[in-house]
């Protein structure tokens, strides 16, 4: 099987209901193009999404996920500001009781980071090329695993 074919299996696993997904644009950054693509596909995909907006804190994600109750939050950080604001994300999501919500990030995250941002307990990077329906395939797949646990 492979890509659209994958995404649909999983979409079955969904058994109707709809996968929520949070997209979050952290910290000063305000170039939020990549963000809103990756939104708009993963809707098109059949997900519920939430999205941010630009230049939102760690504080103001973690409510917005208890108050969504999503199933997978996506982070998409430009500025460089990656670690410090991906570590107090992580610390508050664990604070809350949210800790076995799944955080995939995406943005320009340089190669040597990825190794301490897997520590933090995020559960996938992707970098600028990442394809959409990988995107797509690992939100679904994070997303079912936690309605499985």
């Amino acid at each position: 099987m492979g890509g659209a074919t994958d995404i649909l299996e999983l979409l079955k696993k969904s058994k109707g209901r709809r996968i929520k997904v949070l997209v979050a644009k952290l910290g000063l950054d305000g170039h939020d193009r990549g963000a809103k693509v990756v939104a708009r596909a993963l809707k098109d995909a059949g997900l519920e999404v939430i999205y941010t907006g630009i230049r939102q804190t760690p504080e103001q994600v973690v409510e917005t996920a208890i108050q969504e109750d999503v199933d997978v939050i996506g982070v998409s950080i430009l500025s460089g500001a990656h670690i410090p604001l991906m570590k107090k994300l992580m610390e508050l999501l664990r604070e809350k009781g949210l800790d076995d919500v799944p955080v995939l990030l995406g943005g320009t995250i340089p190669i040597p980071d990825i190794p301490k941002l897997k520590e933090l307990g995020i559960r996938n990077i992707f970098l600028p090329g990442t394809s959409l329906k990988e995107i797509i395939k690992e939100t679904l797949e994070a997303a079912l695993e936690r309605r499985e646990e």
